[in-house]
């Protein structure tokens, strides 16, 4: 079954993901550190992972559980690139898919901007969330579902062909 799973420590659009994931009967995780503290939704299909606190490890955990048929929703460019490495999709809470043709140049333009920062140039924060975004962000997430539920389809056929 394909699974979202959703970088949940600052996340602004969980409550999406959870309506989407209703709708189409897809399983949930929602991975973040003790903390901050998420209030689970007391849904079924949502299920709470709290992994220990330090630098990367919902990523860590992310990246080791996620599979070629699942989605990840992640702002963090590094764990959208290890998530499409593992063969997953990803999507920005924005609506960006990160692809292969996409993350190199996304993860050198962090780079440049984390360079900018240490020399005390002032790059600003991410942009709030608007209607446009979140729209956006609906409609990547329904295409990341549908094609890594093709993804499974193909697995499956896969399998009862061997």
């Amino acid at each position: 079954m394909t699974a979202v799973y959703i970088d949940g420590d600052a996340c602004p659009v969980r409550e999406e993901v959870y309506r989407v994931a209703g709708r189409l009967g897809l399983a949930v995780l929602v991975v973040a550190n003790g903390s901050r503290p998420i209030r689970p939704p007391g849904l079924p299909n949502v299920t709470m992972v709290t992994v220990a606190e330090g630098a990367d490890m919902a990523d860590d955990w992310i990246a080791a559980h996620i599979t070629a048929a699942d989605v990840c929703v992640t702002a963090d460019i590094p764990l959208a690139s290890r998530c499409l490495a593992k063969g997953a999709r990803a999507v920005s809470p924005v609506g960006k898919h990160w692809t292969g043709d996409n993350i190199g140049g996304a993860l050198a333009g962090r780079e440049v901007a984390r360079h900018l920062r240490e020399i005390g140039v002032n790059t600003g924060g991410p942009a709030p969330l608007t209607k446009a975004d979140r729209s956006r962000f609906l409609g990547a997430l329904d295409a990341a579902v549908q094609a890594a539920r093709r993804e499974l389809g193909r697995e499956d056929r896969g399998a009862t062909q061997s």
